[in-house]
Parts: structure tokens; C-alpha cells; sequence
């Protein structure tokens, strides 16, 4: 073999042994890395003071607030917060694709809705999304047609949110789905009950 054919070939292997070595990385180090994440429960926000108002305005405001007498309610009000409007706990995929957890779907004060993940666990891999799915209990990537992504998932540990769509209509779906986008592989589900 000539030198000029050597040399060929220690380029072609580097020109392809660099992007096979970074492919095989990110296909294969979240198997072994885990992403923890912990997330506060999101809320709805309160009364807030405009950004225009003087921190004298603000303490005349207050003052006449409290100068006002007390009324009682007729009626007595419900607590204000987030309702849970559904719920299921993670089972596993499959004996290598695992999930553990629960995932609840909140209404928050202000009519927005959001999906969270608690005490959650699952197998780590590449590219792994939350999907809402019409099917209560798919077993199978053909099961999962006519989803709804909320986003790469955060963390495969931990606490963590998803924005619900204000305009999904949530009685259309009946589990919450983490799957591998690339190889269209369920990872866990959690079947959602009212």
C-alpha cells in the first residue's frame, strides 16, 4: 500500500470515526448520566403593585385599604388554588425502559393548566419528550398517534412542569407518554383518571 493510500485512509477515518465517536455519544451517555431537576410547584400570581406606583402611593393605598370596615362574606368563598383535574401513575415501558412517579394535570387560578411530574423517575435516553396521548394505555409507538408534545422532558428525576395548550380540549386524552423521538421508543405511561 502506497503512502498516498494510507494517507487516504487516515483522513477517510477521521472524517468519519469523529462524527460516528459524537453519534454514539449522544445516543449512548444518557443511558449512563442522569438529569435531576426539581421544580416548584407553579403559581398563579397574586396582587402585585404596578411599576409605576411610589412606595408612598403604595403605603396610602394600604392605610386606605385598612381604614375600610370589615365586611362579611354572605357566603362562604371555596379555597382559591390549583385543582388537580386528572391522575395516573408511570408503569414501565418494557424490562429496560422503566418509569416510576405520578403525573397529575392542575388547573392553576388563573385558568391556565399545567402537567406535573412528581416523585418521577425513568430510564434516561436520547431526546425524550412528555406527550399527551389520546390512547389510555399504549404499549406500542402505533399508540400513540394523535399526540400533543409539551417539550423535551427536563430531567429523567425530579419534580418538574409542562404548559398545557389553553385551547386543548384535555378530555380527548388519555395518558401521558415519555417516548424517544429518534427511535420512537415508549420509555413510561401513566394512564390519566379524573
Amino acid at each position: 500500500m502506497s503512502i498516498f493510500t494510507k494517507r487516504r485512509l487516515t483522513i477517510l477515518g477521521i472524517v468519519v470515526g469523529i462524527p460516528a465517536i459524537a453519534l454514539a455519544w449522544w445516543l449512548g451517555s444518557p443511558l449512563f448520566l442522569d438529569s435531576e431537576v426539581d421544580e416548584e410547584f407553579p403559581m398563579s400570581a397574586g396582587a402585585s403593585i404596578p411599576d409605576d406606583m411610589t412606595q408612598e402611593e403604595v403605603e396610602e393605598a394600604m392605610i386606605e385599604a385598612a381604614d375600610e370596615p370589615d365586611q362579611e362574606a354572605e357566603e362562604s368563598m371555596p379555597e382559591p388554588g390549583p385543582v388537580a383535574l386528572s391522575q395516573g401513575v408511570f408503569r414501565d415501558a418494557d424490562e429496560f425502559h422503566m418509569g416510576s412517579g405520578t403525573a397529575t394535570v392542575y388547573e392553576l387560578e388563573d385558568g391556565s393548566r399545567v402537567l406535573r411530574l412528581e416523585d418521577f423517575e425513568v430510564t434516561n435516553g436520547p431526546d425524550l419528550h412528555v406527550l399527551l396521548v389520546p390512547n389510555a394505555d399504549p404499549t406500542t409507538s402505533g399508540e400513540v398517534e394523535g399526540y400533543v408534545d409539551l417539550g423535551s422532558l427536563k430531567g429523567n428525576i425530579g419534580d418538574q412542569n409542562y404548559e398545557i395548550p389553553a385551547d386543548l380540549d384535555l378530555s380527548q386524552f388519555g395518558s401521558v407518554v415519555i417516548y424517544c423521538k429518534p427511535f420512537h421508543v415508549l420509555f413510561s405511561v401513566a394512564g390519566l383518571e379524573s
